[in-house]
């Protein structure tokens, strides 16, 4: 089963590295939902470089699987992940991501006008 999970980089946990040459690295993301989530992800082996030149705070679409195993009696699940890219959204007030600054819009200035005083008339003419 593939799953896709968008949201902003909580937590990155330094790589884990086994005896066995096994290696992952396990990251936190927060949902944009209404109510968000916390959810906890790993990316294992070679998926690691993929986080590679991220940091938190970031937007990030993950692509994941659904991995349950049973070990002593125990049941696990684990959500891993196998694509990891920025979502490309710019924060607000920050320069593009093309690296060069906003361009700058040419505004005429308004014309100077005097402010209209409407005086209260005595007389009802409304047409209702």
């Amino acid at each position: 089963m593939a799953f896709e999970l968008k949201g902003k980089i909580k937590v990155l946990f330094e790589q884990q590295d086994f005896p066995s040459g096994f290696y992952k690295r396990d990251f936190v993301i927060t949902t944009n939902e209404q109510y968000p989530q916390d959810i906890k992800l790993s990316a294992l082996k070679e998926r690691v470089e993929q986080l590679n030149g991220m940091s938190e705070g970031d937007n990030v679409i993950v692509k994941f699987d659904l991995r349950g195993r049973e070990y002593n009696g125990n049941y696990y699940v684990d959500l891993n992940a196998w694509r990891i890219e920025s979502d490309g959204v710019v924060p607000v007030g920050s320069s593009s991501e093309q690296g060069g600054a906003q361009p700058a819009v040419d505004v005429a200035p308004l014309p100077d006008v005097e402010p209209m005083v409407i005086e209260p008339s005595s007389d009802d003419d409304l047409p209702f």
